[in-house]
């Protein structure tokens, strides 16, 4: 009896140990602030999965910080953030690339195929842009955009000017150009909105992008998550695994759906984690 008492306290001491190590080691690890889009749902999905991994699976303290694309660049470059998983190039970023990609790092891509243009739900009978002219009446002459200073209204302008449309480019935000889809679909009425792939709307309707021959819009792109070069020396495993962090439309496109259907951002992401343990674990491997 007293050796199996013995043995118990030596369990315990072993437990107690290992818990003191693990505590030791996660309080030797420093902080993370990952910026990101907010009201740009596939920055809040991607940023939420990678921010609780980081936190559940390699024991990081994890800030993210919503803020407009500009000041993300900007905090990523002087080291204010230390990384962000929102980066569209070449086109969409590309200014803020060119004039800062000295004092940044691609960690990687974790999005290929991302795209932004002039989206249509499919019953609409517009095929591309230039047919916009022919159908006026029908769309009342209007664009619904999203925030003013975004790349895609800054494209959707120029294609105004390029295709001499007839047309008026109506700032909101992201959520209010949503809301404005969702009663259209509702009401099967004919409507073109400033979108951009990934997206949940595209999980939820059929949906299509007007062609653009011209190319305003430029050709598909990539998600990039970029990083202050201070990342690789201060948090080795946390750069290495979002050098590895990729995932596909599909992926993406339940988390965004998941929180906009109502669930919080990080019960979304908990719940896809916990739902894909292999797909984790490759990331972490």
């Amino acid at each position: 009896m007293r050796n199996l008492k013995n043995l118990c306290l030596q369990g315990l001491g072993v437990a107690a140990l290992a818990l003191g190590m693990s505590t030791a080691m996660a309080a030797d690890k420093p902080s993370l602030k990952i910026g990101y889009v907010n009201g740009w749902d596939d920055s809040v999905a991607a940023t939420h999965v990678a921010g609780e991994i980081l936190r559940s699976k390699l024991g990081y303290t994890v800030e993210l910080k919503p803020v407009e694309p500009a000041i993300m660049w900007q905090g990523v470059a002087r080291g204010d953030l230390d990384v962000t998983l929102s980066a569209w190039l070449p086109a969409t970023h590309g200014e803020y690339f060119e004039k800062l990609k000295d004092k940044v790092t691609v960690l990687g891509t974790n999005y290929e195929g991302a795209k932004i243009g002039l989206v249509v739900p499919d019953y609409v009978e517009a095929k591309s842009i230039a047919d916009l002219n022919d159908h006026t009446q029908a769309f009342d002459g209007k664009i619904t955009g999203i925030d003013a200073g975004a790349g895609v209204m800054r494209r959707a302008e120029e294609s105004i000017t390029a295709y001499k449309l007839d047309y008026k480019l109506m700032p909101s935000s992201g959520p209010a150009m949503a809301i404005a889809l969702t009663r259209a679909e509702s009401a099967k009425k004919p409507i073109v909105v400033t979108s951009w792939i990934p997206h949940w709307m595209f999980a939820k309707w059929k949906l299509r992008f007007l062609e653009d021959p011209q190319n305003v819009f430029g050709a598909a792109e990539h998600v990039d998550t970029v990083a202050h070069p201070s990342l690789e020396t201060k948090a080795a495993d946390a750069a290495a695994f979002l050098k590895k962090f990729s995932w596909s439309g599909e992926e993406v496109g339940a988390v965004m759906l998941a929180i906009t259907e109502g669930a919080k951002p990080e019960q979304a992401a908990k719940d896809w984690i916990a739902a894909n343990p292999e797909r984790v674990a490759s990331w972490l491997n």
